[in-house]
């Protein structure tokens, strides 16, 4: 009896971390559990091994520094992509198109995978000179590669329109959480008068007009997460920093502890390009955690947030909004514990890795068949 053919396939990144979520424990991991795939990852300054059934390559990094990194390291991922001669390379940064090309002049299928809507992200980027050129030049550049490709995948609906312009073949496969972590985030602690925030802090995330709304509500604020220096000397002064808990870094046992013992789950992005039409991990992850959401009244979020009736949407630049929101939360318990519920129960249906992956060997099947 023939066998059917093994296809190897590589995933390609020059800036991101060792085991990222996206791009190691969900499509690698997903692609690596069928038959027909042999699954390689290269990156930059990490441990060569095989996890999880997909083999991990290191090239030499940049040491820090983004201009060397988009330089000699991708110049280096290549010639380990060259190496590895897979049949399909899947290129996770931008800065990687600029291979994307000479792969194809070698015959392979080349699929592009937008993480972000980078010319929106540029236009968010405050301290940037001339930020709507460059955006419009990396637009352009973006669209011209990516038509000569053999398809792109999204990380949102909304940067799967942007591509689908240029490209027939553009899917959305959206970061929601593996159901094999929702499972367990259920963690019976006491409730406390604290709401969390969880992840990057920075200005355009909203957590100037967070800090200034806790002046207005009895509540604590747990934030896990590492401030910059220069950011934080501004919260310091302001009178809710005082109702602030900061707890760095937190690892996944503790972020599910502080979810358990938190009513509610606070990302008020401001409304940057970028933020606007995202949507971020920690929408899931709170819900996954059955805890409310209070989140930016953008329209993509009201339709997951509100529309399923977990959360509440406000102006995230508005303090006394954000407040009115947790007084909300506080005075009325047994709605916001309907509201984590439903929020619960919404990412074990729908807003889950399993139907993503499902999209994700169904593009494959059609790049190989083409």
């Amino acid at each position: 009896m023939e066998k059917n053919p093994v296809y190897k396939v590589a995933h390609l990144s020059s800036a991101h971390k060792d085991r990222d979520v996206r791009i190691f424990h969900k499509e690698c991991s997903s692609l690596a559990g069928e038959d027909k795939f042999e699954v390689h990852l290269v990156l930059a300054d990490v441990e060569e091994r095989t996890e999880n059934g997909v083999s991990i390559h290191s090239v030499a990094g940049a040491g820090g520094s983004r201009i060397k990194r988009m330089w000699s390291t991708v110049n280096k991922v290549y010639r380990k992509a060259v190496e590895v001669d897979a049949d399909v390379y899947h290129l996770h940064d931008p800065e990687l198109l600029r291979i994307a090309l000479k792969l194809k002049r070698k015959g392979k299928k080349v699929i592009y995978d937008a993480h972000e809507d980078l010319p929106r992200q540029i236009l968010g980027k405050d301290y940037l000179k001339f930020k709507k050129t460059i955006s419009k030049v990396v637009e352009w550049y973006e669209n011209r590669v990516v038509r000569k490709l053999d398809a792109v995948i999204t990380a949102t609906p909304f940067i799967r329109d942007r591509f689908k312009k240029v490209h027939s073949n553009t899917i959305d496969i959206n970061n929601y959480p593996m159901l094999k972590e929702v499972s367990t985030e259920k963690v019976s602690v006491e409730k406390e008068n604290t709401i969390c925030f969880i992840g990057g802090i920075t200005r355009i995330r909203g957590i100037s007009e967070l800090v200034d709304a806790l002046s207005e509500v009895d509540v604590n604020c747990a934030i896990a997460g590492n401030f910059p220096d220069d950011f934080k000397i501004t919260l310091i002064t302001k009178d809710g920093w005082s109702k602030v808990q900061e707890l760095g870094f937190i690892d996944r046992e503790e972020s599910l502890k502080l979810k358990a013992k938190s009513i509610a789950g606070v990302v008020t992005f401001l409304p940057y390009p970028n933020h606007i039409n995202a949507q971020p991990n920690k929408i899931f992850e709170y819900m996954a955690s059955g805890l409310p959401v209070i989140g930016s009244h953008f329209e993509l979020w009201k339709a997951i947030i509100e529309d399923n009736k977990c959360g509440i949407c406000v102006d995230p630049e508005d303090p006394k909004a954000i407040a009115e929101a947790i007084r909300y939360i506080q005075q009325n318990p047994e709605e916001a514990k309907e509201m984590g519920e439903r929020g619960r129960k919404q990412v074990l249906e729908v807003y889950n890795w399993g139907a993503e992956e499902a999209k994700l060997i169904s593009l494959y099947n059609s790049v190989l068949a083409d």
